[in-house]
């Protein structure tokens, strides 16, 4: 079960999309998805969205070692600098799963029942977060 989310600076999930296949590509569902980012927005990735360019959008995403050759220490360096800022965003995805039925075998075959979990687990995690601010560690 995969979902894509696109959260704030806050920590709150701002979307979700609709569930897919484990197998699915990362880039393969962004392109399906009509969610138009404000323009100056930056989008924090991970290697799964090579390529994906929104106009108007920031991407700050990690350097992809070419194939048979070594990073330089600057892309080391700046690598290391985009893991640091998607920590909070793998904290938020742990929040997310800590209602396990997210990341167990669903058994349920009602149609959009995954959906639906996830539509509430997501909403548990902002409740969470409305609660009980995280600090703001994406600026």
């Amino acid at each position: 079960m995969k979902n894509l989310l696109l959260i704030n600076a806050m920590m709150v999930i701002l979307f979700l999309s609709d569930t897919h296949e484990g197998s699915s590509h990362d880039k393969a569902i962004v392109d399906a998805l009509p969610y138009p980012l404000p323009d100056g927005s930056e989008l924090v990735e991970d290697r799964g969205f090579q390529g994906l360019q929104l106009p108007g959008v920031t991407h700050t995403r990690p350097i992809k070692k070419p194939k048979g050759g070594t990073l330089t220490n600057e892309q080391k360096a700046f690598n290391r600098e985009v893991s640091q800022r998607r920590i909070p965003i793998e904290h938020v995805i742990s929040s997310v799963k800590r209602c396990r039925i997210t990341k167990d075998t669903i058994r349920l075959w009602k149609e959009d029942i995954r959906d639906l979990v996830m539509e509430v687990c997501c909403a548990l995690h902002n409740f969470r977060v409305t609660r009980t601010p995280w600090p703001s560690t994406l600026s």
